[in-house]
């Protein structure tokens, strides 16, 4: 335990793996992504078969491994890719501008590939690499050479992905679960930067939480806040890798705790939480807990104590630093006396309106805040009404609501728009199947009341 406690006190290279980060395993050009935590008995699973993830410890993030056959059975190995297979596809590319080929020739009976599934396993048990299996498919194929090189790039990544999968290693980082154009607008409009005291909500398990932190970099604080006596889950935080330093400025506090005035009553609570609860129930899409794989559970998390003379606002709970401690009283009267200087919400579980004449008091006067949905409005269907369905728009009626009781400025409800773009050689094209969908953002500056 000393000697672990010794290798998290060293400062770790954020660009370089180590034993205990958690990473995310992109395979096969994102076809399929995994959390993984690395350790010695880590393993991944491609096909039928496990992997061992001790090669990836002490690799550099974005690494790419392939499978290869060693004494011991096939392992990951790291391997680089090159760029003159690129410049010489390029090159094709060009020249084939002026040779007309195309595929309506083409029969597919399934008897252009002479080489069978038995001659496959053969070369697999000599020994023979994926690439090698995908270069003796493309050998034996009696249309690869007709086809168009559209389609012979797609018959090779598809040969590829089946008998030659890759991994790539990549760092986690808040580029996951909400849209990235949404993220970064959220983070803009509410001025997250250094030396902020950032006040949020969220109810997306965390990332948001953790996309703060990553942008305030260990100055200010970032406030997670929540109604009742459970503080909303922040799983994604712990796989951002957040050193010492960072963690010690994601704190929580109740609502009640931090309101200027003390009103809701205990039975309120008790009925925000059970509404919150049966929601959740109700919609399993919405809960924000994200599961990560992990490999070996009986592995303790790696933590070091905080040094004495470290400044910090956070209640020592005990020798492990860990991110979402509770706030000191210390710093939640100075929150008091201050205010925060920005504000983000992301609970599309909650009622906006009632959640923001809450907490817009504990902004500080000219402070910016941003509030996500997903939806622009909400169907809700009772029969005992009339009529039945009634639509409900969360952020108009915010943004209406602060617009009469002047309580803000700079109101606007904005759609973030995205489009992916495929860029290769002559086929450069938007994506077909790409997400169409941000959800909206209400953003605006608090100004005081009269």
């Amino acid at each position: 335990m000393s000697q672990n406690k010794s290798q998290a006190g060293t400062i770790q290279n954020p660009r370089v793996t180590w034993e205990g980060c958690s990473v995310l395993l992109d395979i096969n050009d994102g076809d399929r992504l995994v959390f993984a935590r690395l350790s010695a008995a880590a393993t991944l699973k491609i096909g039928n078969k496990n992997f061992s993830l001790q090669p990836l410890i002490g690799c550099p993030f974005g690494s790419s491994f392939q499978i290869e056959n060693g004494d011991k059975g096939p392992f990951l190995s790291r391997f680089v890719a090159s760029m003159e297979g690129n410049n010489a596809q390029e090159k094709e590319d060009f020249e084939s501008q002026e040779i007309s080929k195309d595929n309506r020739a083409l029969v597919d009976n399934n008897k252009a590939q002479s080489l069978t599934g038995e001659d496959i396993d053969a070369m697999r048990r000599q020994g023979a690499t994926g690439d090698e299996i995908v270069d003796a498919l493309i050998a034996n194929s009696a249309t690869f050479e007709k086809k168009t090189l559209f389609s012979q790039e797609k018959y090779r990544l598809k040969k590829q992905k089946k008998y030659a999968p890759k991994v790539l290693l990549r760092r986690p980082v808040a580029r996951r679960f909400l849209r990235v154009d949404t993220l970064s607008l959220l983070l803009s409009m509410a001025n997250v930067s250094a030396n902020s005291d950032v006040l949020v909500v969220d109810m997306v398990g965390g990332l948001l939480t953790g996309a703060v932190a990553e942008r305030l970099g260990g100055t200010g604080y970032v406030c997670g806040t929540y109604l009742g006596v459970t503080p909303y889950p922040m799983d994604i935080v712990r796989i951002f890798n957040f050193s010492d330093e960072v963690c010690n400025r994601i704190v929580r506090s109740a609502l009640t705790e931090l309101s200027l005035t003390q009103t809701v009553t205990l039975e309120q609570i008790h009925q925000q939480e059970n509404e919150l609860n049966m929601e959740c129930l109700s919609n399993p899409q919405m809960s924000s807990s994200v599961s990560m794989e992990e490999i070996s559970p009986s592995e303790k998390e790696i933590t070091v104590p905080v040094p004495e003379n470290a400044i910090s606002l956070v209640n020592k709970m005990g020798k492990s630093t860990k991110a979402g401690n509770k706030a000191s009283q210390q710093a939640i009267e100075l929150w008091k006396e201050n205010g925060f200087s920005s504000l983000i919400i992301a609970a599309p579980e909650l009622d906006i309106w009632s959640l923001l004449q809450d907490i817009l008091p504990l902004l500080s006067n000219s402070a910016p805040f941003a509030i996500y949905h997903q939806y622009l409005q909400v169907a809700l269907f009772d029969s005992s009404l009339m009529p039945s369905c009634i639509l409900m728009m969360p952020l108009a009626t915010c943004m209406h609501n602060l617009q009469l009781g002047k309580m803000a400025i700079g109101l606007q409800i904005s759609e973030p728009w995205l489009r992916e773009y495929q860029v290769l050689p002559s086929r450069t094209h938007p994506c077909m199947q790409m997400n169409a969908f941000g959800g909206y953002i209400l953003s605006g500056t608090k100004i005081c009341s009269s």
